[in-house]
Order: C-alpha cells, then structure tokens, then sequence
C-alpha cells in the first residue's frame, strides 16, 4: 500500500509543499489546508463549484488526483482579487446583482476569468461554452452574463488607458 508523499503547490502565488496519498484530489489537498473558498460540491464533476485554475486552465478540482497537480500553479477565486481591490469581475457580479446564495460563484468567476484571459470580448455563446461545466440554482444566469460583460467592458477599457 502506497503512503503519502509531498507534492508541491504554487497557491495563489504562494509556493506550499503538502502531503497527499495517492488518492486524494486536489479538492481535499486544497481544503484540507484551509482554501475553503474551493466549494465541495457533488464530488463528481457535474457543478463546478470546485473550479480553480491549474497552471492557465479551469479545472474541477473533486476530478484532478492530487499529484497530478505536483509542481503547477493553482488559482482559487481568492487568488483573483482582495477585497481592497478586487478583479473586474468580483466588482461586477457584485454590482449586477448575480449573486445569490454564493456557493457557485468561485467556480463560475474562476470559469469566467479564464475566459476574459483568452476572450477579451465574449458573445453569449462565449459564456455559455466557458460556464458549461457550472450550474447555478439559484440566479438563472441572466445576471451572471450581463456581470461577465460588464467585466469584459471595464478589462478592455483598462487595457486601453494601459496600452
């Protein structure tokens, strides 16, 4: 039988070495050592409440074994912003009003920002492609696109006052 063994982790910026048996996700790795902002959600792929980004891509975290993660980088939601300054999106789903009960949002905003990285200017179809792999319950979605294009908008017009 197969032991633990040390798997190292940059987490939002943060280098970490931490223990992992063969079997366990980057989910429990994750919330094990305090990242509770990595929702568990059903365990099996289907919600997205577990998303986070690995090294540039949105991954659910309940279906990536560990030390599959060994040496990469991991973003959680908390990684994208502070509450002194928070990410475009943050602002913005805040200001839409696509929040409601929470639990899927750090999925749905870690989805949506890898999609602002490579899409600057998504239509729909875009969002709908790119949060596939999240459910919301609670908000009908309608609120967390006008927020991602609200985002998008405010990112573009950032990168033109900077460029």
């Amino acid at each position: 039988m197969e032991t633990s063994k040390a798997i190292k982790l940059k987490v939002n910026g943060k280098q970490l070495e931490l223990l992992a048996a063969p079997n366990s996700t980057l989910l429990e790795i994750l919330r094990n050592n305090g990242h509770v902002e990595v929702k568990c959600g059903c365990e099996k792929g289907d919600c997205g409440a577990c998303a986070v980004i690995l090294d540039g891509e949105a991954v659910d975290s309940c279906l990536t074994l560990a030390w599959i993660a060994d040496g990469s980088e991991v973003q959680t939601v908390k990684g994208i912003g502070t509450e002194a300054t928070p990410h475009p999106l943050q602002t913005a789903f805040i200001e839409e009003g696509s929040v409601q009960c929470g639990y899927c949002i750090p999925g749905i905003i870690v989805a949506a920002k890898v999609l602002l990285d490579e899409n600057p200017d998504p239509t729909d179809s875009d969002i709908r492609v790119a949060l596939s792999g999240n459910l919301c319950r609670c908000t009908g979605y309608t609120r967390i696109f006008s927020a991602i294009h609200k985002a998008a908008q405010v990112m573009r017009e950032g990168a033109q006052k900077n460029g």
